[in-house]
C-alpha cells in the first residue's frame, strides 16, 4: 500500500473531540463527519483538504474518548492516512479497526511541515519527503494490520467470504 499527499500538520495531545465534535456524533455518514474534522481547532480545515493528503501530529494523537466516530471523520474527510509521533492506545486500535492508515514515526512527525509533499509505502514502512528526498522510517505496520486495512476495516475485513 502507498499513500502520497500534502501534509496537515497538528500538534501534541489531539483528542477525539477535537477531531470530530461531540455535537457531530448524531451521523454514521463518515462523509458529513469528515465535513466537521477538526472544526473547532481548526475551522474550515476540511474544506482544504484534497483526497489523499495526510495529516501528521505530535505525541498521543487520537487522545480522550473511545469513538470510532475519530478515525471515521478523517476518512471521510478524504484524508489517505496519518503520520505521527505517537497514539493513544485506544485510537490506534479503532483506527486500524475502521481502515484508517496510521503510522508511529517521531522523527518524520518533528521534520515535516505544513504543506510538504509527502509519499508513505506502508510496506516498508518509509515516509518520504518528496521535496528534499529525506526518508524516515516508521514503526512497521503488522500483515494483519495492513489486511484490515486493505479490507477497510474490521467488519468489512471478517465480512469478507472464507478463502
Amino acid at each position: 500500500m502507498k499513500f502520497a499527499g500534502k501534509v496537515w500538520k497538528f500538534g501534541d495531545n489531539v483528542n477525539t473531540d477535537e477531531i470530530l465534535a461531540a455535537r457531530y456524533l448524531v451521523t454514521v455518514d463518515s462523509e458529513e463527519m469528515g465535513r466537521h474534522l477538526m472544526e473547532d481547532i481548526r475551522p474550515g480545515f476540511s474544506q482544504g483538504v484534497s483526497p489523499g493528503d495526510i495529516i501528521v501530529a505530535g505525541k498521543n494523537f487520537g487522545c480522550g474518548s473511545s469513538r470510532e466516530h475519530a478515525p471515521l471523520a478523517i476518512k471521510g474527510a478524504g484524508i489517505s492516512a496519518v503520520v505521527a509521533a505517537g497514539y493513544a492506545r485506544i485510537f490506534y486500535r479503532n483506527a486500524f479497526n475502521m481502515g484508517l492508515p496510521i503510522f508511529e514515526c517521531p522523527e518524520a512527525a518533528a521534520a515535516l511541515q505544513e504543506g510538504t509533499r509527502i509519499k508513505i509505502d506502508a510496506d516498508t514502512g518509509t515516509v518520504t519527503d518528496l521535496g528534499s528526498g529525506k526518508v524516515y522510517r516508521a514503526q512497521p505496520v503488522p500483515s494483519f494490520m495492513q489486511d484490515l486495512i486493505r479490507a477497510g476495516g474490521l467488519i468489512k475485513y471478517l465480512a469478507r467470504p472464507a478463502r
